[in-house]
Parts: structure tokens; C-alpha cells; sequence
């Protein structure tokens, strides 16, 4: 990503959102909400987007991605639900326009009843089992496939599937006893002796069809039915806010590739993405078995500080001083963390069940936490002949936007390579290695700032607006930070205002770039326009928290 700020009515900062504050996530369906950001969306995309298309011009690829959304694999909608939704097709611009959207709606219908009979059919087909014999084939690229023409071409579809996942799941169980033995002997210093003859027959391997190990074939059924039932339960727990949340992103989609709708929650987490900071208690969490698991606590952080919470807790419940709890078994992680990130200061009460069966109730004071892996790297490596070489890396071009002002003391990319880089010139390192491997992109001031570290000043990137205005973004700054020799490392995934940085240091002959055959390709800018600002105050009052969009300009 490479994110330009104007200085435009619409164009708005990156605004922290935190639980406490304005509603982040709206609670229940707000059909009026819906309609506000329909209306939004039509007049701000074409106003503001870099092309200027029509909805005209985008609505039968916003229809495309809206069906790619909800059955992305073809395993639930029939061709006779996909023939019903393509009437909306052609009515996208007009909905939009009007704020009276029906598509989501509709989708949502359709795509729940479809759920409810895939989950009675797979029931039956796990309970049935499966011949082992019969020879099967499974197209598993959607592109190459089309939906279902019918309820019994779908359970066929669904028995390949599964049928598929149980004889991969049985075959990792045999390799896993297989190599159970042959450590135990190596371990015991066992030498049997003699040579191999191959697989005899009924072992994997051989020609003959191999006996299944009744014990391994049912645990892989087992594995099976449990990790498809948590898939349905998943998708199950869609409401129809995401339904209409996946339809805005698919109309912003159609633009571009990098214009997107962000709904409260991904806006927030893209903040966070940006900062490298959040307000919280620095547990990172993953959701299993519908339960709330703690994976591990984030060093530095306020449950690292506090000292009870440890890795394989199960939250059970969070609630703030003074408040009833709030039971989070079965909920969604994204909602479940809301309801434990809050601002800096406040205590969050969790309680949680240890890995030995042990109830507890623990209070957490919030505090920022910092995300280590964000941030800007340094080291001193030595070559072979024991030179000095820095290596530097950096993940992401991260910048808090909505910091401001002479006494921001909020990390950024720039300053902290630059800190970096003085470290390794103390250091008498005679070269440097600046790693972008992965690196998506951010914040485009900072990739040019960088950039001039190593630049005695000129031209580092021209954009151009939809007007067709030219712009130089240039280093301005003569001073030369680092004048020994650079490689900058990168790989398919280095986009953006990485590809920016590299490409500079190249035409200036200034640095070797290593690597993949080629980057990622992407040149475009985006900004975030904040949805709810320039609202009138009645209407910021009674509607929840509209989101935010990613418009490439």
C-alpha cells in the first residue's frame, strides 16, 4: 500500500477507535445505516477515485465479486440461485444511488437456506462413510468449475469433498505412525540390519490397494466431521451486517483492486497495522472449538506486567469494573477482542479456565501495546573475512497518522531507520543490507524520506492525480546519512512504496538489488477517507460508526 495525504475536504487522518469511544462495531442491523453508506459510496467512489468510471461502468463486476464472496468455491449456491440474483445485477448502480440496496438481502436468503441443506447432506455422508475403492475425481480451482445444477450434483460435489480431506487426513495419520517406530529405534540406537524390498503388497506404496488401518480410517473420519463442522459453524455465524459489509467492499473492488470498504473492525485493525500500536492488554488470542484461547502474551505489554495470564488460558468472560460480565464462549474472536481492547488506563476483568481445569478471575490495567514485529530491525553481521556488514529491516512503512504536533512522540518508520542506521555507522560497518522482503508498502512520505538517507537530493517518485496533474515527490535534503555499499533484498511480496525505495536506490545507482525475478507491481496511491467525517451532527448521533474507504487517487 502507498498512502499520499491531501489536503481535500474528504481526505481524512487515520483515527484511532477504540470500545470505549464512538460505537466500533454496530450492534445490531441498522437498515438506515446501510442506506447512508449505499448513498456515500455512490458519489464518493466516482468523485474520488483515480479513473472517475461510472457505477454504470463497475456494477457487473461489483456483481461478480459480490458472488465470489459468498460461495468463493461454488459449494453451496445451486445455478438456479445464481440465475435468481443476476436480476439485481443490473440494478447495482440504480440501489446505490437510491441507498436502497436489496442484493445483500437477497444473497443472504438464498446463501442461509443452501447452508442449512449442506450441513443435513454432509451429516448424512459422513455418517454413510465412504467407498475407498471407488475411483473419484475433484476439480478443486473454481474457475474451472460452475455451480451446481441441482441438490444431488451438490451432494455428489460434497461426498468428492470430504471424501478428499478423510483419505488426506488418514494418509498423515499412517506417515505419522510410520514415523513413530523409526524414531524410537534411532533413539534406542536400534540397527535391524539387511535391505529394504519396498512396500509389500496392501502397504502405502505398492501397487495393490492398501487395507485401511481401521483405527487411523476412523480417527481421520473423526478429524473430518469435526474440522467441517466447524467450517458450517462459521459461516453460520455470518449476520446480515456481513452480508452487506462483503457487498460494499465488492462495489469499492470494482474500481480497483486497492479501493476497498473497511468496516468499523478492519478500519480499526488497519490503524493498528499502520501504528504498530494498540490499546489493549498484549494477549495475542486465537478462536478453537468455538472457545477464546490465549496463544501467547506480547513482552512489555500490561498481562506480561500483571503476570497471571499465561498461553492455553480459555477466557471465559470479560467485563469492565462495575459491569456485568460478558460470556464470549461461542463468540466470534473479532468481537471477543472489542470487548477486551479498551483505552489505555481502564481495567478489563477476564475470566478464565486454566489448562489444568483451574477458575480464575484476574483484572488487567489496558495499556498501549507496542507490536515488535512492526517496527524497524538492526544487526551487525560479519562476511567471511570478517568485515562489518549492518543489516536492516523493515516490514511495513508504518506512521500514526492522527498523531500530530511538536510533542507526538508516536514511532514511525522514518525515525526509527534512522535511529537504526546510525547504530551501524557507530558500529564502522563497512556495508549495508536493507531487507524489504515482504514488505506490502505504507505510508508513501516515509519511503521517500528514507530513500534520501542514502541520496544527495533529487527526484524520487512523480505521481499523477486524475486530472492528469504531474507531481515530483523529491529528497530536498542533500545530507548522505550512509555512503558505504547497499543491497536491498527483495521478493515477490515487496509492494508498493517498497518498490519505490528500491527502484530509487537503483536509478541512482546507488544500491544492488537481490532477489525474486521481479516485485509485486503495484503503482498506485491511496487515501483513507474516514465515512463519518463531514457529517452532519444529527446524523454522526444516530448512526454507528459508518467505516472508512481506501480510494486509489
Amino acid at each position: 500500500m502507498i498512502f499520499y495525504r491531501l489536503a481535500t475536504f474528504f481526505l481524512i487522518s487515520f483515527i484511532l477507535s477504540t470500545p470505549a469511544g464512538a460505537a466500533v462495531m454496530p450492534a445490531d442491523f441498522d437498515a438506515g445505516r446501510n442506506r447512508l453508506i449505499a448513498y456515500m459510496l455512490s458519489h464518493q467512489l466516482t468523485a474520488q477515485h483515480f479513473a472517475h468510471k461510472s457505477l454504470d461502468d463497475v456494477a457487473p463486476a461489483a456483481y461478480d465479486l459480490y458472488l465470489r464472496q459468498v460461495d468463493p468455491r461454488k459449494r453451496f449456491l445451486l445455478r438456479e440461485d445464481v440465475k435468481k440474483l443476476d436480476v439485481f445485477a443490473r440494478r447495482i448502480d440504480d440501489e446505490l444511488r437510491r441507498g436502497l440496496v436489496v442484493l445483500p438481502d437477497k444473497g443472504a436468503a438464498i446463501f442461509d437456506r443452501r447452508l442449512e441443506q449442506v450441513r443435513k447432506m454432509t451429516e448424512k455422508i459422513l455418517a454413510d462413510g465412504f467407498d475407498v475403492n471407488r475411483g473419484d475425481t475433484l476439480e478443486l480451482d473454481p474457475k474451472k468449475t460452475s455451480y451446481a445444477a441441482d441438490l444431488d450434483e451438490l451432494r455428489d460435489r460434497w461426498r468428492r469433498i470430504l471424501k478428499l480431506q478423510t483419505l488426506e487426513t488418514y494418509i498423515t495419520l499412517v506417515e505419522e505412525a510410520q514415523k513413530k517406530p523409526a524414531e524410537e529405534a534411532l533413539n534406542h540406537g536400534d540397527d535391524t540390519g539387511g535391505e529394504s524390498t519396498g512396500p509389500q503388497a496392501g502397504e502405502p506404496g505398492s501397487d495393490r490397494h492398501p487395507d485401511l488401518d481401521p483405527e487411523l480410517w476412523a480417527r481421520a473420519m473423526e478429524k473430518t466431521r469435526k474440522k467441517h463442522d466447524r467450517y458450517l459453524e462459521r459461516l453460520q455465524r455470518q449476520t446480515r451486517q456481513d452480508h452487506y459489509n462483503q457487498f460494499f467492499d465488492a462495489v469499492s473492488r470494482a474500481f480497483d483492486p486497492h479501493t476497498t470498504y473497511m468496516p468499523p473492525a478492519s478500519k480499526e485493525d488497519f490503524d493498528i497495522h499502520m501504528r504498530g500500536t494498540l490499546e489493549g492488554i498484549g494477549a495475542l488470542l486465537r478462536e478453537e472449538d468455538g472457545l477464546i484461547k490465549v496463544v501467547r502474551i506480547i513482552p512489555g505489554s500490561a498481562a506480561e506486567r500483571q503476570g497471571e495470564l499465561q498461553a492455553e488460558d480459555t477466557i471465559l468472560s470479560v467485563s469492565e469494573r462495575g459491569r456485568e460480565p460478558v460470556d464470549i464462549t461461542d463468540m466470534r474472536i473479532r468481537k471477543a477482542v472489542s470487548y477486551i481492547r479498551g483505552p489505555k488506563g481502564t481495567d478489563v476483568i477476564l475470566t478464565i479456565v486454566r489448562a489444568d481445569g483451574t477458575k480464575k478471575v484476574i483484572s488487567i490495567t489496558r495499556d498501549v501495546v507496542q507490536i515488535e514485529e512492526t517496527y524497524v530491525k538492526s544487526e551487525i553481521i560479519k562476511d567471511t573475512f570478517g568485515n562489518k556488514i549492518g543489516y536492516i529491516r523493515i516490514p511495513t512503512f508504518y506512521r500514526d497518522f492522527a498523531a500530530s504536533g511538536p510533542r507526538n512522540k508516536a514511532r514511525n518508520c522514518t525515525d526509527d531507520f534512522r535511529a537504526e542506521l546510525w547504530k551501524i555507522h557507530k558500529k564502522k560497518a563497512r556495508g549495508l543490507i536493507l531487507d524489504l522482503r515482504d514488505n506490502g508498502g505504507g505510508s508513501l512520505s516515509d519511503a521517500i524520506a528514507i530513500s534520501g538517507m542514502f541520496l544527495p537530493g533529487g527526484p524520487i517518485v512523480q505521481v499523477k492525480n486524475s486530472l492528469g496533474d504531474m507531481k515530483i515527490l523529491a529528497d530536498t535534503d542533500k545530507d548522505i546519512l550512509f555512503k558505504g555499499p547497499v543491497i536491498v533484498l527483495v521478493n515477490k511480496f515487496s509492494a508498493s512504496a517498497s518498490e519505490i525505495l528500491a527502484a530509487a536506490l537503483q536509478d541512482y545507482n546507488r544500491a544492488l538489488i537481490i532477489g525474486g525475478d521481479h516485485t509485486h507491481g503495484k503503482g498506485t496511491v491511496q487515501t483513507i477517507v474516514d465515512m463519518n467525517r463531514n457529517l452532519p451532527l444529527l446524523h454522526r448521533k444516530k448512526y454507528a460508526d459508518l467505516g472508512a474507504l481506501k480510494i486509489t487517487i
